[in-house]
């Protein structure tokens, strides 16, 4: 274990190595005409391989301790630089409270880390993603050309993107939030990630993650994009993000990166072996979901529907293996018992029967 990371008991649960761009995408990109995109393309996708394998055995060894915390209330990060290397966490260059570097990569991820901090924190009390004070760990410019972002069950990890598709993943504070709401599931209900409780992980870390955003820029539900990875892609490709809540299959339509395959109900539900079954293809349904369930209430979302599927995860009501069924019904209970039968019980059975999962 590095010094960088000193003992902090937490609670062991399996890691599982969860990425922003999703390996479908990336085989698709391994066969572009350009060499420079494909090479990119093929060297992330062997790199995630690697640490797919790396986490496998984490799991079977159980997972080292991590940092240890700061005062109960605040965040503790620590921005970490790979100078284009693989080793974890790297050369530690902005701990908490230190001044801002001449390294902008830097500096957006530790305000990527504190937003999503302060997201939990404010509007749902939670210290940190595990409730009790975890250490928020990143690292930037992790390998060359690395076209990806990750949290690897311990940390979060930014590439720099091949500048070509991608450009760096620091960029979206939504991405950041996205990938460090793996690490909440990871210490709430820890669904499993293959097929549809896979896609419900999935769908949790892009609710959350573009909470944190909202958050951040004060928006309501309609004044928000709904959108996962904007600015992320490179201004030459024909899209404006990786997902989009509101209209999930319309995120882009490009010629090399193909289109948008996010269905928006049941009746489009992906059925494939790609993707641990499709759980970045088919999260679009219950992002959808929340995207409607959100704006029907209006208002800022972390507030009412944020805050029901915030219960969910933390209830103890949930399996691993849930369905999209039985989140759904999740949230129904849980908008009855914190709000009764009004109109955000209303919303949340309204939205799921619009996305074709039903709540009886």
């Amino acid at each position: 274990m590095d010094s960088l990371h000193p003992t902090h008991p937490v609670r062991a649960v399996p890691p599982v190595f969860c990425t922003i761009v999703p390996p479908h995408l990336l085989d698709r990109l391994a066969r572009a005409e350009n060499p420079a995109v494909s090479a990119a393309a093929r060297r992330t996708l062997v790199a995630d391989a690697s640490l797919r394998q790396a986490r496998g055995l984490l799991t079977a060894l159980g997972a080292p301790s991590v940092a240890a915390g700061a005062e109960a209330g605040g965040p503790n990060r620590s921005v970490h630089d790979a100078e284009n290397g693989t080793e974890l966490p790297g050369r530690l260059v902005r701990a908490e409270g230190a001044d801002a570097t001449q390294d902008a990569t830097v500096n957006r991820a530790y305000g990527g880390l504190g937003a999503t901090f302060e997201l939990f924190h404010a509007a749902y009390g939670r210290d940190s993603i595990d409730g009790s004070g975890l250490p928020l760990v990143a690292t930037v410019h992790y390998d060359r050309d690395y076209g990806n972002a990750f949290w690897d069950g311990q940390q979060m990890v930014f590439g720099d993107g091949d500048g070509e598709i991608f450009l760096d993943f620091t960029l979206p504070v939504d991405v950041i939030g996205h990938e460090l709401a793996h690490g909440f599931t990871q210490y709430t209900v820890n669904l499993t990630y293959y097929g549809q409780p896979g896609a419900l992980n999935e769908s949790v870390s892009d609710v959350f993650g573009s909470l944190v955003k909202q958050y951040a820029l004060g928006q309501t539900a309609d004044q928000a994009d709904w959108l996962i990875g904007a600015g992320l892609l490179h201004e030459n490709v024909q899209g404006e993000a990786l997902r989009s809540m509101k209209a999930p299959g319309t995120a882009y339509d490009d010629d090399v990166l193909g289109k948008d395959p996010q269905p928006a109900t049941m009746d489009e539900y992906v059925n494939t072996g790609r993707d641990n079954g499709g759980v970045h293809i088919n999260s679009g349904i219950p992002n959808h979901a929340f995207y409607l369930a959100a704006t029907a209430l209006g208002g800022h979302a972390w507030e009412r529907a944020g805050q029901i599927w915030y219960d969910v995860m933390t209830a103890g009501v949930l399996e691993p293996d849930a369905k999209f069924k039985d989140f759904a019904k999740a949230t129904v209970k849980a908008a009855a018992d914190r709000y009764g039968l009004g109109e955000e019980h209303e919303a949340v059975v309204k939205a799921w029967s619009q996305v074709g999962v039903g709540t009886q």
